[in-house]
């Protein structure tokens, strides 16, 4: 039986994911520049976006340009992100994405997505992030809530995120694209955690296939 969440449910879902958030969710990454962001992005991997704001203000005083940033210091830099975990690989694609951003785009962060996935440290989830939040393109951004929510709501069955991705820009509206990253990731955070999701206090259990599953179990167990 196909699981899929139906046309007329995404309509209710987006709907009311604008009144409950709203379309213009600023961006979780602080940043003044789009470098900033892109390093900022590079540094969120399997790191929150609260660790990375304490961790950005020192390091962009520290390197205040791409320039300044493509000639760092490896060592040096390793120990301002080290909190932000992985920080040797991170390390070295910053300094590399930021050598290549110098050499092949005069500073400037491209918004194509094939050069911005070209750039070190780089797959889609980060060039898509650029691409909404500094280009305002139409950009689906996988992150794990997303994935998490995509596969709950049944608007995906794959794990994969590039595959995530592809499914919800058919069954998303392009105009939705951008806030509807920001909207999930919103609810993930509060409501449909990765662990005990708070799907009875959910305004979209009614509609969501997980959501529906696990109200069904506490009527028939009201001890769960």
């Amino acid at each position: 039986m196909d699981k899929s969440m139906k046309k007329s449910d995404i309509t209710i879902l987006l709907n009311r994911l604008d009144e409950k958030y709203g379309r213009d969710i600023p961006c979780y990454l602080d940043h003044n520049e789009a470098w900033q962001l892109l390093v900022a992005t590079i540094l969120s991997a399997q790191c929150t976006d609260a660790r990375v704001n304490l961790v950005t203000p020192d390091l962009f005083r520290r390197y205040p340009d791409v320039k300044a940033m493509a000639e760092a210091d490896q060592e040096e830099l390793e120990q301002l992100i080290r909190s932000t975990g992985f920080y040797r690989n991170k390390a070295a694609n910053i300094i590399a994405c930021c050598k290549k951003l110098v050499s092949d785009y005069d500073g400037e962060v491209p918004s194509d997505i094939d050069a911005l996935t070209s750039l070190p440290g780089v797959g889609r989830k980060t060039a898509n992030v650029i691409r909404g939040n500094i280009f305002h393109e139409p950009s689906v951004v996988v992150d794990t809530h997303v994935g998490r929510l995509s596969r709950r709501l049944g608007l995906s069955r794959n794990e994969d995120p590039e595959k995530v991705e592809y499914d919800l820009m058919k069954k998303l509206p392009k105009d939705h694209w951008i806030s509807c990253n920001t909207q999930l990731i919103a609810l993930g955070r509060t409501i449909c955690s990765s662990r005990n999701p708070k799907c009875a206090e959910c305004f979209l259990n009614d509609i969501c296939e997980s959501g529906k599953k696990t109200l069904h179990k506490m009527k028939k167990d009201p001890a769960q």
